[in-house]
């Protein structure tokens, strides 16, 4: 009963709002400028276990060099300010909204008590209370990117932030860049504190 009800919560959430989609992240940055040099230059930091999983964390600064120079940051290589360390996670987990209850038993789904509480139970083969196990039906999606930016000459850190999202959907592609625009909204002089920052989207990119 109450995953149906959350499955048409949802159903008539995204019915109302046929042709976009709001992204909202939780954003929490630190700033030790006041105001950036117009045209500032930057180019990018790998840590080694970026450097090793090269074709991703390229794919992750384009998604964030988009993000940088709408704040008036500009990447040359050869002659940069400062230098941009990038980073991202996606994590999957079950659905808050899925029936925390139900467990995959040998026969089928089904509900099951034994003296460790609710859980799978083997009717033919005398153990109870092993771990529920997740549906596969029901990912949630946890995502978090970063952005460290250092002053070189000094190495000093001059802004950090963070922006994080979960949802349903698996269109990581279209909401990681979202993400990083977010989490450089204010930039250099951010608000104090987490902020909720939402950002509009087309619905058609939920599934990319």
């Amino acid at each position: 009963m109450k995953r149906a009800f959350f499955a048409l919560l949802l159903v008539a959430t995204l019915s109302g709002c046929a042709t976009s989609w709001v992204v909202d992240s939780d954003v929490k940055s630190f700033s030790a400028i006041d105001t950036v040099p117009a045209g500032a230059t930057y180019r990018f930091e790998r840590l080694p276990s970026q450097q090793a999983n090269g074709e991703r964390q390229a794919s992750l600064e384009a998604m964030a060099a988009a993000a940088l120079e709408q704040v008036g940051l500009r990447r040359d290589d050869a002659n940069p300010r400062y230098t941009a360390q990038i980073s991202a996670r996606v994590t999957t987990t079950l659905s808050p909204w899925a029936d925390p209850w139900l467990w995959d038993g040998p026969f089928g789904y089904g509900y099951g008590y034994g003296p460790y509480g609710y859980g799978r139970r083997w009717y033919g083969g005398g153990w109870y209370g092993a771990p529920i196990v997740p549906q596969a039906s029901n990912p949630w999606y946890e995502r978090e990117v970063g952005v460290v930016l250092r002053e070189l000459g000094s190495n000093r850190v001059v802004y950090e932030t963070r922006a994080r999202n979960d949802g349903p959907y698996t269109a990581s592609a279209a909401v990681l860049p979202v993400m990083f625009q977010a989490a450089l909204q204010g930039f250099p002089k951010p608000p104090e504190g987490v902020r909720r920052v939402n950002i509009e989207l087309p619905t058609a990119k939920k599934q990319q």
